[in-house]
């Protein structure tokens, strides 16, 4: 239960504060770049347009304040309710005197929208357009004036003001606020849904893939994996998982190969030795030595000895490749290398009645790659030539052309499947063909990944005439070797046994 309450606080919880987080961030960004400006604009846009309804407004008003009496009180009236019709604001006209002991109604203003004292902000919005004689606008929060001089005969002879408080604004932004707060609480509402949601299905699928690694530490890789056919990150690790239980169930099988052709071909060789080393030890007891039979003994215990030395041999190469111990990079002379190796092969293939011919090449041959490890390589492919090349002839060539020098190993023995020329470089494969020859199935991994480990590779291709025909490539060298470096002859020096 405490994995999956730590899931719901972990993933879960960081999967919806970071959706509602981005939702707030986002809504409160909007907010901040639309709400103000929204505001600014508003008021721009309503103080503009009362100014221009005051100035389509002044002839009117100009004509009606140069009649006399009455006539002109009465035009300047209509047209000031007129104008506060249209802009929604209280419209004041005057002339040049706003003195109120004219009389007037109200005093000082012969003319008013509204019934009720003038208010301040239109008396000075009046003196100072009549003072300075042109247009004034007068903002004091939401209280907007615009006084506009009225001219005749070339003189300004009075002003209108036009007043009015900016509440529309003020109510379109706090709709705008309700909205964008009506909005908020949806997204974020959706957000955690979603957040809900998408944790629910991740830690879902989670929730198997880990209980099916539990099962594979548990049972080991044969354990059941579930299948996740989505196409995103927990798909892919749902299929990654997938490959490395194939991998598990590859390395465990070729694990339990191991250990049975280990102890098989251990013990095999340990009997024979033992067997043949006590009838020795019944004979000398006796004092009746039988030579011929002593020395076939004898022999017995050589090639036991030689099996055991080869394997152990392998899994050395085994351990060092496993543990990427470095590896020298230096000027080799296949030519002498491959003599050099083919004759520790001559006594074992002249046991064998095999011949082992040695086609030296035209001229120098130099490939760059490790002494020790080339040599190794090509021993690996003579012994595997003189094990299963079914007692013909063995070709060892070397040669160089283009960027690559190589050393060819082939055979006209019964050759490789088809189906088996990649599956022998897999390590513990042992072919169909091996016969009665023992091995642990390990020569020509090791010798592939020691090729590749050099830059080279090590590949099987049909040889016409049937047989079968491994090419060791290596990149080629310019040269011979420097003076510090070791000749290539030396590498071949340790014996294969």
């Amino acid at each position: 239960m405490r994995p999956r309450l730590r899931l719901w606080g972990g993933l879960r919880g960081r999967l919806l504060l970071a959706l509602v987080l981005t939702s707030v961030v986002t809504l409160g960004a909007a907010a901040a770049v639309v709400l103000s400006p929204l505001q600014q604009r508003l008021r721009d846009q309503s103080i503009e347009s009362l100014r221009a309804a005051v100035l389509a407004a002044r002839p009117r008003f100009e004509n009606a304040l140069a009649r006399r009496g009455l006539d002109r009180q009465f035009a300047l009236s209509s047209e000031a309710f007129e104008l506060s019709d249209q802009t929604a604001g209280r419209v004041l006209a005057t002339d040049l005197d706003l003195t109120p002991a004219r009389g007037e109604t109200p005093p000082g203003f012969l003319a008013d929208s509204e019934s009720g004292p003038p208010p301040p902000q239109a008396w000075l919005a009046a003196l100072r357009t009549l003072r300075l004689k042109e247009t004034v606008l007068n903002v004091r929060g939401d209280d907007v004036a615009i006084g506009v001089p009225l001219y005749h005969d070339g003189g300004v002879v009075g002003a209108v003001v036009a007043r009015r408080r900016l509440t529309e604004v003020a109510n379109a932004v706090q709709e705008v606020q309700r909205a964008l707060l009506a909005a908020a609480a949806v997204g974020l509402l959706v957000a955690v849904a979603l957040a809900v949601a998408l944790a629910s299905t991740l830690l879902r699928r989670l929730g198997r893939l880990r209980a099916a690694a539990l099962r594979i530490s548990a049972e080991g890789p044969t354990a059941s994996m579930p299948s996740d056919s989505g196409h995103d990150e927990v798909g892919e690790l749902a299929r990654a998982l997938g490959g490395m239980q194939e991998e598990l169930r590859r390395q465990e099988s070729a694990r339990r190969a191991f250990v049975a052709t280990a102890s098989h071909e251990l013990r095999t060789p340990q009997t024979m030795l033992q067997g043949t080393m006590e009838l020795l030890e019944e004979d000398l007891q006796d004092g009746h030595v039988d030579l011929t039979d002593a020395q076939r003994q004898v022999a017995t215990a050589r090639r036991e000895l030689l099996r055991l030395s080869t394997l152990a041999e392998e899994l050395l190469d085994l351990s060092r490749l496993d543990a990427a111990v470095p590896m020298r990079s230096e000027a080799v002379e296949l030519g002498e290398l491959a003599r050099a190796v083919a004759a520790e092969f001559e006594l074992r293939a002249g046991e064998r009645e095999i011949a082992l011919e040695l086609v030296p090449p035209t001229g120098a041959c130099w490939g760059r790659g490790d002494p020790d490890a080339v040599a190794r390589v090509v021993r690996i492919l003579i012994d595997n030539a003189l094990r299963y090349g079914g007692g013909e002839s063995i070709c060892v060539t070397a040669a160089e052309g283009g960027s690559a020098a190589t050393v060819e190993v082939a055979d006209r023995g019964p050759g490789v499947p088809a189906e088996e020329r990649e599956r022998i470089f897999e390590r513990f494969y042992r072919g169909r063909g091996r016969g009665s020859e023992g091995g642990f199935g390990l020569g020509l991994a090791i010798g592939r990944e020691l090729a590749e480990r050099m830059a080279g590779t090590l590949s099987l291709t049909e040889r016409p005439g049937g047989g079968t025909r491994f090419v060791l490539s290596l990149p080629r060298s310019p040269g011979a070797p420097s003076a510090g470096e070791r000749p290539p002859d030396q590498a071949a020096a340790p014996a294969a046994g």
